[in-house]
């Protein structure tokens, strides 16, 4: 069954692949980047497999931009029925260096812009008494990470939220489950291997349990088969997606 879906993020790494994976399922996606190059791109990539894609401009961490993205899906979709909050900001700083404008634009961006997406989104779900929320958090925000406090702390609220909003809307027949990925060849993670801020991607690898990195085609296999009618009886779970880290 075709389903209107929104990734936000979705204009490369983890979320372009999961917009790939849930077209490729029939559904209709809504490509939410702050980059409208990369959104345009991505809705291009996929309407050339006959699926029906649909790009919007938005910075999640701003609420009006946020609204307005979601009612340019309502017109040209329908209402949203699944949703995907892949959009993510990351940094790397010593604790007593992270400046209040770094600390609240994480937060805004990793945090408040998952609450903004979803809050948006769920009274069509209401409607439907039907729904799927994916939340993207972190494995760092079960382990913790040295220089990433700031990240950190808004992915664990991304995972608290996630488990919030499971016991809200269970009764609406809403699911909302959250993948905290562990390391994940994407563009990001290889900036911060370039700047120094990560171990090289081999090397994390090999000390992977199953040897190799993560690719955002794993985390898109989870995370379709949540939004899926198959995993109508999960929610509130953080599915961690990490090659046997953290076990």
């Amino acid at each position: 069954m075709s389903r209107v879906a929104v990734v936000t993020g979705g204009g490369s790494g983890m979320g372009l692949e999961i917009c790939r994976q849930l077209a490729a399922r029939g559904n209709k996606v809504a490509i939410f980047d702050l980059s409208e190059d990369n959104a345009a791109a991505a809705a291009a990539d996929i309407a050339q497999s006959g699926a029906a894609a649909l790009a919007v401009a938005v910075d999640v961490a701003d609420r009006a931009a946020v609204d307005g993205g979601i009612a340019k899906v309502r017109a040209g979709f329908g209402p949203v029925e699944i949703m995907v909050t892949s959009a993510g900001l990351d940094a790397f700083s010593t604790f007593t260096d992270i400046t209040a404008e770094q600390w609240e634009r994480m937060l805004a961006v990793n945090l408040t812009g998952t609450f903004n997406c979803l809050q948006a989104a769920i009274p069509d779900m209401v409607a439907a008494g039907w729904g799927r929320i994916v939340t993207i958090s972190s494995s760092s925000a079960q382990s913790g990470a040295k220089r990433m406090a700031h990240y950190v702390a808004s992915k664990g609220g991304v995972l608290g939220l996630t488990k919030a909003l499971a016991l809200e809307y269970a009764p609406n027949g809403i699911t909302v489950n959250t993948i905290p990925p562990g390391f994940i060849d994407t563009p990001m993670i290889r900036r911060a291997q370039d700047k120094g801020d990560v171990p090289g991607v081999d090397t994390i690898a090999k000390a992977t349990p199953v040897r190799r990195a993560g690719t955002p085609a794993d985390i898109a296999a989870a995370c379709v088969f949540l939004c899926s009618e198959e995993a109508g009886y999960i929610t509130g779970q953080a599915i961690n997606v990490n090659g046997g880290w953290y076990l």
